[in-house]
Parts: C-alpha cells; sequence; structure tokens
C-alpha cells in the first residue's frame, strides 16, 4: 500500500508539474539570434532576429539555471508580472577571443544566439555577461511577443535526421545532436557511420557509460558542397556547411566556426540541448564551449579522447585543466576570484568545489608527486597558468590523453549536470 501511495504521489506531482509547464509555454524553442561585439575591456549585444524552432530539447522542470555556469547568462521573465521563467549559463568564443593579444588592438563581432521554450505570453530576454570581478551585468534587453509576425519560422532544410542513439522524452533525456562540416553528399554514409562511432566513443568512458540510457543522439545529414576542413595556414578553403575552421585565434590546433547562425539552423532539425560538429579531417584540433557548441575531427586517432573532453566543456562547463603555452589566451582566469568551472579553483571559495571529495588527511596544496597519484588533491597547475589554480588530481582526460579517465571530481559534475537534463 505504501509504494502505491508514493508512486501515485509522484504521479500526481509530474502532472501538475506538466500542467504548469503548458500554461507557460507553447511547443518548440524560441531561438534569438544576435551579434556579440567588441574587444579586450569593452563588449556590445546586438540584436538581429527572434526565430521559432518546432522542437524543444530541454527539460519541463529544471527550467531556472541551478549552477550559475558560464560567462554569460540569458534570462526570460513574463513581461507582465517580472517572474524568472527561464534562465542559462553558457559561454561564447567572444569571451575566450577576449583573452587574446588581438582583442587589445582590433575590435570584432561574433554570431551567437540563446534557446528557451517558446512562451505563450510576452516575455522580456535579457542578456547578461560577467565583469572581471565574476558578477553578472546587463547587456541587452529585448521583449518576445509570441503573435508577433516577426518572429520568423525555422527554415525547413532539405536534410534527414537519423537517431543513432536512445529513444527516451527530449524532456527527460541529454539530446545531443551531431552536425557535419566537410561531408558531401556521396560521404553521408560514411558520416553516419562516424557519428555512430562518435557515440560508442562517448560511453566508453564513465560516467556516460553507465548513464547512456539517459541520452538521445541524433545526426542532420547535411551535405557540404566540397570535402575538407579550412586549414588557413596552407591556403585550404572548401566550401563547407557551417565553415570550420583550424587556426582559431591563430592557434594551429583550435578549429571552430563562425557561422553560428547557419550551425543552429541546421541544428534546430532535431531536438538538442548539446550541439556536436564533426569534421571530415583526420588533422588533429577541435574545441568546445559551455553551452555554445562542441567540435572536433571524426577521423583522428586521438578522436576518442578529444571527443570526450571536448564535451566535457560543452556539456559539463569542466575547464581544461593544462597549463602549456599550446593556448593563445592572455591571463584567461581572474586569480583574485573563484572560477565558475567546478573543476579548478584558486582557493578563493575552493568549499564550493570538491572539498568534500578529499581525505581529510590530504594537504591543500598537494605535492604533485608520483605518490598522490590517483589521489584526489588540490594540485597546482591548470587553466592555462602554471601558478594559481588548481585541480583536482595529477591527470585526467580535462588534462592528458594519458590516463583516459575522468577524475571523481570531474565525473561528479558530470553526474549533477546529466540530472539537469533528466530529472
Amino acid at each position: 500500500m505504501k509504494k502505491i501511495l508514493l508512486s501515485f504521489f509522484f504521479f500526481v506531482v509530474l502532472i501538475s508539474v506538466r500542467a504548469e509547464y503548458d500554461s507557460l509555454f507553447s511547443a518548440g524553442t524560441l531561438r534569438m539570434d544576435y551579434y556579440h561585439a567588441g574587444d579586450a575591456q569593452n563588449e556590445y549585444f546586438f540584436f538581429k532576429e527572434f526565430i521559432h524552432e518546432p522542437f524543444w530539447g530541454g527539460s519541463h522542470t529544471q527550467l531556472i539555471d541551478a549552477f550559475e555556469y558560464g560567462n554569460h547568462r540569458v534570462e526570460m521573465t513574463d513581461l507582465a508580472t517580472g517572474n524568472l521563467l527561464y534562465s542559462r549559463g553558457y559561454s561564447s568564443l567572444f569571451a575566450e577571443w577576449q583573452t587574446t593579444a588581438e582583442s587589445k588592438i582590433l575590435q570584432r563581432s561574433f554570431e551567437e544566439s540563446v534557446v528557451m521554450p517558446f512562451p505563450k505570453n510576452p516575455v522580456k530576454v535579457r542578456l547578461l555577461s560577467r565583469n572581471r570581478q565574476g558578477e553578472f551585468v546587463l547587456f541587452l534587453e529585448v521583449v518576445a511577443r509570441p503573435d508577433d509576425y516577426f518572429i520568423r519560422p525555422a527554415a525547413q532544410l532539405p536534410c534527414e535526421v537519423h537517431q543513432i542513439h536512445g529513444n527516451s522524452d527530449p524532456a527527460h533525456a541529454v539530446d545531443i545532436v551531431v552536425v557535419p562540416d566537410g561531408f558531401t553528399r556521396d560521404e553521408m554514409g560514411f558520416f553516419i557511420e562516424k557519428a555512430a562511432d562518435f557515440a560508442n566513443h562517448l560511453f566508453r568512458y564513465e560516467p556516460y557509460r553507465s548513464h547512456s540510457d539517459l541520452f538521445n543522439i541524433r545526426v542532420v545529414a547535411a551535405p557540404s558542397a566540397e570535402s575538407g576542413v579550412s586549414v588557413p595556414a596552407k591556403g585550404i578553403w572548401p566550401q563547407t556547411a557551417v565553415s570550420s575552421s583550424f587556426y582559431t585565434f591563430d592557434s594551429e590546433r583550435y578549429c571552430m566556426t563562425n557561422a553560428h547562425h547557419c550551425l543552429r539552423d541546421l541544428a534546430g532539425l532535431a531536438p538538442y540541448d548539446q550541439i556536436y560538429v564533426l569534421t571530415n579531417t583526420t588533422k588533429y584540433g577541435g574545441g568546445g564551449i559551455f553551452n555554445f557548441y562542441c567540435l572536433s575531427s571524426a577521423l583522428n586517432q586521438s578522436s576518442p579522447q578529444i571527443i570526450v573532453h571536448e564535451f566535457g566543456h560543452g556539456f559539463a562547463g569542466l575547464a581544461d585543466e593544462y597549463y602549456d603555452s599550446s593556448t593563445s589566451y592572455d591571463s584567461f582566469y581572474n586569480l583574485n576570484i573563484e572560477p565558475w568551472e567546478p573543476n579548478i579553483t584558486t582557493l578563493v571559495g575552493f568549499g564550493d568545489k570538491w572539498q568534500s571529495l578529499l581525505d581529510p588527511d590530504t594537504p591543500v596544496p598537494t605535492p604533485d608527486t608520483p605518490d598522490w597519484e590517483g589521489i584526489i588533491g588540490v594540485y597546482e597547475g591548470g587553466g592555462y597558468s602554471a601558478k594559481g589554480i588548481y585541480r583536482p588530481s595529477r591527470d585526467c582526460l580535462m588534462h592528458t590523453f594519458k590516463g583516459e579517465v575522468f577524475c571523481k571530481a570531474c565525473q561528479q559534475a558530470i553526474v549533477r549536470m546529466i540530472h539537469i537534463y533528466t530529472d
């Protein structure tokens, strides 16, 4: 009888939550495209348009951001009452570019988008960005009225969508959409094979393996006019679906795309929480930005490790734990505040990180010596800085590919994020 009553209680709660969501939102996604511009010291957001996409891949219950991760945040409030209806943190290519030497002498603009459930009533969409002290500052407010005829229907692009993993309700799953770049129409079958490999690679690693039933993976078969990926330093510029390019920020292995709105057009053909671009190249490289997109080669021998590393950035907000000189960033983190990423710390606010995973006898900082191999600690070096930033383990998939495992702190962060999408 107790089990029956408990089941009935959860059923009533589920019906109530669904009714609340349905009272606020219609089917589909409200997407806002805009331009993010500025230089090292200044940033500006310029509205482009609203788009009504047919699917909403997100949760119907976890609508308010629980973690406050990301360099930026989108908020949707009811226009009449001011009540917060939806919020999410995210990061951007622009925020990374602001830490490069080029940003000190040049102004640039980048395409960006945010997505949210499509509202039934007029709302205000707000974009906020962190300042150097880690505080969110409001930069843009735009009113969206669901009956506004200037809200453009999403383009009906002639691309097939294939489900390659899972068959769960998008409201209770992590939905990944995989988009090809540099695969021609004749190579679409090969791309779908590589996308299946992507799923196999992801679920080789914990904690994804033990939570694989909570994921859906779909592919959008979007052909490119030409095969391959741009490599500017070698004069290689193929015409591809989303214009991926190595040498982003003049870093050879950093392969990203600036055609963000085009990428969102393709991703929106399926329900999605995360976008992953697979490129048709054997060249080592890629990138991942929290709640923005991830990208990597489909054909490199290190593809399994690259995929799971970049997805750690894009999905769970994990930071790079390496600290060599291979990046183009200058003073990426302010050492006087606690970074928002869950797997690095400046010790300013370490109590909110992985402190609960430490053995009471583990010293802080922890000696970075072989005696401490495999032990969760506080090891100096991470976040592109050899001093002042600390990581949870001597090695991890967010550091190198040697051990081929996520440390306990990273696994904990990934599992917490999975439940935000699936509970």
